[in-house]
Formats: structure tokens, C-alpha cells, sequence
């Protein structure tokens, strides 16, 4: 259980050394308390108070990993439940089921496309992460040849279902040395899957009618909780909701997504092309990009760092203003790539054109539009 900011007090040095980089021991322990910091600041808390720190401070739902040659989808291990407290770090893993009734090819047919899909989200690779194989015949063997027809094609991680142990277990020996999770473990055959789990080092997934009855079994078996979401069918539009939806989920809210500043080629310029200014929030970069990619138009695009925001977000912060622009234009040597030296700024931002024209002199500057989707017709009328 987690401990309070008194507690956490106690167990401190209490010499108020600010070490720690805190005036006192109580303010870094409210800090400790709030999950703002860690214990590692303070240099002198005794090893019995780190164990006991450490004891308190366990997540309450415990890492689960399935793990296969290249691969592992870990789940659980938050320590927060709503997103805005602290970031949620382990996605939910998304598999594709098949079915061991399936033939070989028919199972590879299902798998390959999903295999093979991955989809960029603003500069993040997404990709589902692995496949369920169910086992609807009952039988050791054709469930067997049915995990082996998926690794003929895929070395994802893989769920093994089946309430009976010796189908389980012949799923495993297809997979030898890889740490699928079995599912599922229940009133009738617990002993058995914990018995498999432990000898091969997977997670277990536990199943009950009620809440009782799955405490009691999570008692007796020690399972740990964690969260995968076994899908029955696959399309790209499908996917891709899903796997930014988690993306989004699974994001640090505090953190702002990224990309790195510097001056961007975008449709093989020239130096008569313009220079464009964005900051590098990175969903800012994506659609100020693509659309000037998809336009076919070459130009430049000079991300300045603003911390990861928004243009509006960052001016009103004071971390995209003239100044930073112009450093940017300087620290990238963007006069060297250019012979008509024209910068176009965000429409968003024209109050800012006569301070970068102070800063940036003999440059032209001009005020784009305010939406990236304008930005095509403005190069064509405009530059």
C-alpha cells in the first residue's frame, strides 16, 4: 500500500541536508508521496528504509511479458490509474486470433498481411504485436501444427488458448524456449496450467465465473494481472484506430511528442525554393509535411525547438519568438542552402515578421497561411 508523505517522512534521514535538491526531508517526501521524484535523490535514507520505500511503492498491477525470438509485449506494472497523474508505460498488447481447425494455409493466409502492416503515426512505427492461436479441435497434435504454421511466418508473441493442459502443453513444445501466456487457468484445472506456466516461465491468465471465485484462484496460483486484447479479424482500417488510440492512451501527457529541429528537405528543394518555419511539436511537423509533400511542391522546413509545442502554445510561452527563429536559421545554416532568402511564417504567428526581419537582415519574410492544409495554394499563388 502506498504510503503517505508523513510516513515516507519517518523513514528519511530527517537532517534536512537538501541533498536531495529539497530545503527539507518532509518537502522531498510529499514529493516521494506524490510520485514526483525519486528515492534515488536522497543519498543517505538507510537500505531497511529503501526496502521498506521500495515494499510501498510496488505497482499494484505486476509486469507480465511474453516473450518470443526478437519480440516481448510487456503489460501492467502501472502505478497510476488515471493518465493525467503520471504517464501509463506498458500498452495493452493487440493479437489476432486464428483458429487450430484452421489448415496451415489458411492460418498463414490470415496472418501475412498483419505480418506484414505497419503505419507511421507522426514519425511513431505502429504495429500490432502478435497472434492468438486457439485451439478449437481439441487435439495435441493439430494445435501443435497450428503454432508452427504461425512461426512459418511470424516470430511475434504468441497466446496459447485451451483449457487443457496436454493441448497447452504440446503448444509449448511447438515454441520451445519462448515465453508465450497460456490461457487459461481455471476451477478444474488450475494445478495442471500452474504446474506448465512454472516449468516454462509464462504468464497465466486466470478465468472464473465470479469475483470470489477468481480471487480465490489468483490466491492459490500467485497470477500476476496485466492487460492483451485477442481480436477475431483484421483489416487495416481496423487497425489503425486502435493502434493510435493506445498510442495516445500510452503517451506522456507531460511530455509532449517530439521531433528533432533542423532544416528538412521536402520534395528535393533548390536554393530558389522558400524556407518554411514550424515548430517541432511533432503533430505540427506531420501536417505542415504532408501536406506540402503530398503538393509536390519543393520547399525547405525549418523546425525550431519549442519544447514540443504547438506554434500558438509555444508563442504564448515565449518559446517561438524571433529570436529563436533566427538562431535557428543561423544554427542550421540555412543561408548556405538557399539564394533567394525568404522565410515564411506560420499565419498563426505574423505578429512576429517585423522582429524577425530586425533580427534576420536582408531576409525576406512573409506570413503564410494559418492552417497547414492552405499552405499548397499559398506557395502556388503566393511565392
Amino acid at each position: 500500500m502506498a504510503l503517505s508523505g508523513i510516513q515516507i517522512y519517518k523513514l528519511l534521514p530527517q537532517t534536512n541536508c537538501k541533498d536531495c535538491g529539497f530545503p527539507t526531508c518532509l518537502a522531498f517526501a510529499m514529493k516521494l508521496a506524490a510520485k514526483q521524484v525519486e528515492l534515488a535523490a536522497c543519498p543517505h535514507v538507510s537500505e531497511e528504509s529503501k526496502t521498506k520505500l521500495a515494499e510501498s511503492a510496488a505497482p499494484p498491477i505486476r509486469l507480465v511479458t511474453i516473450k518470443s525470438d526478437g519480440y516481448e509485449v510487456k503489460a501492467g506494472n502501472e502505478v497510476v490509474l488515471f493518465r493525467h497523474e503520471k504517464t501509463f508505460y506498458h500498452k495493452p498488447g493487440l493479437f489476432i486470433r486464428v483458429r487450430d481447425e484452421q489448415s496451415p494455409e489458411e492460418i498463414q493466409a490470415k496472418i501475412t498481411p498483419i505480418e506484414k502492416y505497419q503505419v507511421n503515426y507522426v514519425g511513431i512505427d505502429l504495429a500490432l504485436d502478435g497472434f492468438a492461436v486457439k485451439s478449437t479441435s481439441g487435439d495435441s497434435a493439430t494445435f501443435a501444427n497450428a503454432v508452427s504454421a504461425v512461426r512459418q511466418v511470424s516470430q511475434r508473441p504468441l497466446i496459447l488458448m485451451s483449457p487443457d493442459p496436454k493441448v497447452i502443453s504440446a503448444g509449448l513444445m511447438a515454441v520451445d524456449g519462448e515465453s508465450p501466456l497460456i490461457h487459461a487457468a481455471n476451477a478444474d484445472n488450475w494445478e495442471s496450467m500452474a504446474d506448465l506456466a512454472k516449468k516454462h516461465q509464462c504468464a497465466l491468465v486466470v478465468t472464473a465465473d465470479t469475483l470470489d471465485e477468481l480471487a480465490d484462484l489468483t490466491e492459490k496460483i500467485i497470477a500476476k494481472d496485466a492487460g492483451f486484447i485477442i481480436l477475431d479479424t483484421f483489416t487495416p482500417e481496423m487497425a489503425y484506430p486502435l493502434l493510435v488510440l493506445r498510442q495516445n492512451i500510452y503517451t506522456d501527457p507531460q511530455k509532449p511528442i517530439q521531433v528533432q529541429p533542423g532544416l528538412y528537405e521536402i520534395n528535393n528543394p533548390g536554393p530558389q525554393d522558400p524556407v518554411l518555419v514550424t515548430t517541432n511539436f511533432s503533430i505540427t511537423y506531420f501536417s505542415v509535411a504532408n501536406e506540402v509533400e503530398a503538393s509536390g511542391l519543393p520547399s525547405w522546413l525549418l523546425v525550431t525547438d519549442a519544447e514540443g509545442m504547438s506554434v500558438l502554445t509555444a508563442w504564448a510561452a515565449g518559446k517561438f519568438d524571433s529570436e529563436r527563429i533566427a538562431k535557428s536559421v543561423k544554427e542550421f545554416n540555412v543561408g548556405d542552402k538557399v539564394s533567394q532568402k525568404r522565410v515564411v511564417l506560420p499565419g498563426h504567428v505574423a505578429v512576429l515578421s517585423g522582429e524577425l526581419e530586425e533580427e534576420l537582415p536582408g531576409w525576406e519574410i512573409r506570413v503564410g497561411p494559418r492552417e497547414a492544409v492552405d499552405i499548397p495554394s499559398f506557395m502556388k499563388q503566393a511565392l
